[in-house]
């Protein structure tokens, strides 16, 4: 699988990408190789990108009902710690609205996941749609404190890339399946086991909880094919930024 997640992250494998037409067939072709990867019995199903992929990368800006934004590598917020959310903050409703306005987000940016670092919140707080599609509002996840507790040594490669790292993108290996268990906003405990496209974007978005972004994970030569575009971040960010 090469996918398109930044899981609010971003987009080609990853799960985060408004192209020509012949962007359009190039990402097509990206996408059925997904789709073969991820469920034989449904050819005519084509996965979207994890958060675009570079051909379709969008950055909304100002999105209606929500202050929140997209940060870019190398924001702070990418690599700081992430707190474990409290019983109050759920209870509160805090929690609930943060994740409501990320969605928000995650679709005005055309993704399938989004995880709170992502927008400058440094909760353990993730939230995905593996259909991409805000109208299929019952595919929504959002998941709080997650953690992966057992992952398969079977592994496979997908072309990734991620909001936070636009135009830009790269092969990340991840585990074929992962069991997690994580709570819901109500703080009841949920215990799952995800394969393929799902398995992807979650152990995307989890790497932001824990501080690591996919470009941590490409290989040296993946590395070097976009080190060009990380140093022009930099210089974009200025001072102050955590690589």
């Amino acid at each position: 699988m090469a996918a398109t997640l930044s899981l609010l992250c971003g987009r080609s494998s990853i799960l985060a990408f408004t192209p020509t037409t012949t962007r359009r067939a190039a990402a097509l072709n990206i996408a059925k190789k997904m789709s073969s990867t991820i469920n034989n019995n449904n050819n005519n199903h084509l996965p979207p990108p994890l958060h675009a992929s570079i051909d379709e990368e969008v950055d909304p800006g100002i999105v209606p009902g929500t202050d929140l934004r997209i940060v870019k590598y190398p924001h702070p917020s990418l690599r700081a710690p992430n707190a474990e959310i409290t019983a109050d903050e759920l209870s509160d409703g805090s929690i609930s609205k943060i994740a409501k306005e990320m969605l928000l987000v995650m679709y005005a940016a055309e993704g399938v996941g989004l995880a709170a670092p992502q927008v400058g919140i440094n909760k353990k707080l993730m939230v995905y749609n593996e259909s991409g599609d805000k109208k299929k509002w019952l595919n929504e996840v959002v998941m709080v404190n997650p953690k992966i507790v057992e992952f398969s040594e079977a592994t496979d490669v997908e072309n990734e890339g991620c909001l936070s790292f636009p135009d830009m993108r790269g092969d990340v290996k991840r585990s074929k399946w992962i069991k997690v268990e994580a709570q819901n906003l109500k703080g009841k405990k949920i215990k799952k086991k995800f394969r393929g496209w799902e398995a992807r974007i979650f152990q995307h978005e989890f790497d932001h909880l824990d501080g690591t972004v996919y470009v941590d994970r490409l290989t040296e030569e993946g590395r070097k094919e976009v080190q060009p575009r990380l140093d022009e971040l930099i210089e974009d960010f200025g001072e102050g930024g955590a690589l």
